[in-house]
């Protein structure tokens, strides 16, 4: 089936353009392409838009901004994102990486969504045209979401505190078992004071583990003081059944890979 390619000069325009039936915002192609290849009738035609403002990286400090075009690849070799390397890193291999997008990423269901788990223990916002939301609410809404994406805004973590693992059974770009990221703060004398921690797989997106942060507070980094945290990790989850793993599996090995990312 061919598809009409429509190119906007702004991001106005191209939310504009989506009110016609049967299209689709491309940004790095990776879902919508594939979805249109694989069958899907419902789309007959693509819109993207050239706005800068979409392929642009800005840090000022600790804040950062990410423009919803920019790719995975662009993330993993920016100097000032190193904290987030491996989140990028973790979608797929070189040529998807080179594809990707920070936007699109955001829409993609299990297994996928790598980075959209870092971004949500970074409690980042998103943005567009219309304004700013909290990712978690945005996730929550993301189907009825008609607006373009813009871009994605967090503060960096300061060092050491962003932790990220993916797990999968074809290392290094296999689709994931479940990924797990986490932004930890410690107090002087070395209990948790904060602590937000995002699960990938273990719903059909990208989800909070509320309980087992709730359970870290006030506890040491040890394999005793993060026990109760292990024990509420699958609180509230509802993991994917799919050729990679199944929901049972997912939710045996969950709190054997937090032990690891939180132990360090």
């Amino acid at each position: 089936m061919a598809l009409a390619l429509q190119t906007f000069s702004t991001v106005k325009d191209a939310n504009a353009a989506l009110k016609a039936a049967g299209t689709r915002y491309l940004g790095g192609g990776t879902l919508v392409v594939r979805a249109a290849n694989e069958g899907d009738v419902s789309v007959s035609s693509l819109i993207r838009s050239t706005e800068p403002v979409l392929s642009a990286i800005t840090v000022s400090g600790s804040e950062v901004h990410i423009g919803a075009s920019v790719t995975m690849a662009a993330i993993a070799r920016h100097p000032d994102l190193a904290a987030l390397s491996g989140a990028a890193r973790a979608v797929g291999g070189p040529a998807i990486r080179n594809m990707a997008t920070v936007g699109g990423n955001l829409f993609a269901p299990a297994p996928y969504g790598d980075f959209t788990v870092a971004l949500l223990a970074l409690d980042a916002s998103v943005s567009t045209d219309g304004g700013d939301l909290p990712i978690e609410t945005f996730l929550a809404k993301r189907e009825s979401h008609h607006a373009i994406v813009t871009a994605v805004g967090f503060s960096l973590p300061v060092d050491g505190g962003f932790r990220f693992l993916k797990v999968s059974r074809v290392k290094p770009k296999g689709v994931s078992v479940l990924s797990i990221a986490a932004v930890l703060e410690q107090a002087p004398d070395g209990t948790v004071s904060s602590a937000r921690i995002a699960l990938g797989c273990m719903a059909d997106r990208s989800m909070r583990a509320k309980a087992a942060e709730k359970a870290l507070l006030g506890r040491k980094l040890t394999s005793d003081g993060i026990a109760p945290a292990l024990a509420a990790a699958s609180d509230g989850t509802s993991p994917v059944t799919d050729p990679i793993a199944s929901a049972w599996y997912r939710n045996e090995v969950l709190s054997v890979h937090l032990g690891r990312l939180l132990l360090g």
